[in-house]
């Protein structure tokens, strides 16, 4: 597989930056919105290199029609953030409980070799179980599309999300609007780290 090209902030120091200064809210309709963070993360192309060493990673298969198919991705084993992640993956969930006021656990990683890996328009599971989960994702490597639509179809949202950009699902997005991230003809390397957050705020804070 070859290197992601390296960016400039991509191989500085491992960090996250203030969360405040740099979110930009697009609102999807009156009860869902995704927040956009660029270069949430420094060192995003050395903490790429690091998670894809550090993690165990497997394709999946899905049932569809009938049928069982590999998916066009590889996922890790998910684990508890307890076991000690590359320490700006913690720090990356302190600033995101900080800011969101809920409390971010455990994460899994999915791996885009190419171009040609992908995921079709779906809602993450966590929607079926908690009442307007946060889902956040951290981009590392190549860019690639992130789309977001109305379930059942519907005009798209676009973002072109680059090496250590952040973008957050809020709301009821995991209720009536579904993502995907889309083949393209050519593409680097491209990892997403996600983090998850369901039930109530904490103590003293109001939902977002």
């Amino acid at each position: 597989m070859p290197p992601a090209p390296l960016t400039l902030f991509g191989v500085a120091e491992q960090a996250v930056r203030p969360l405040h200064d740099t979110i930009i809210r697009t609102q999807l309709d009156p009860c869902c919105w995704v927040d956009h963070s660029p270069g949430f993360v420094d060192g995003a192309d050395t903490l790429l290199a690091d998670l894809e060493e550090r993690m165990s990673w497997h394709r999946g298969r899905r049932l569809m029609y009938g049928t069982w198919f590999d998916e066009p991705r590889l996922t890790a084993t998910t684990y508890a953030l307890d076991t000690i992640p590359p320490p700006v993956i913690d720090d990356a969930r302190i600033a995101l409980t900080d800011h969101y006021g809920r409390a971010f656990a455990g994460l899994f990683c999915n791996r885009y070799v190419d171009g040609a890996d992908s995921v079709a328009w779906h809602a993450d599971r966590i929607g079926r179980t908690e009442v307007d989960p946060l889902v956040a994702i951290i981009s590392l490597g190549g860019p690639r599309t992130f789309a977001m639509r109305p379930m059942g179809g519907g005009n798209a949202h676009r973002w072109m999300l680059h090496s250590g950009d952040l973008l957050v699902m809020g709301g009821a997005t995991q209720h009536h609007w579904e993502h995907s991230v889309p083949k393209t003809r050519q593409a680097p390397p491209r990892m997403s780290v996600t983090m998850r957050a369901g039930g109530p705020p904490l103590p003293g804070r109001e939902l977002r």
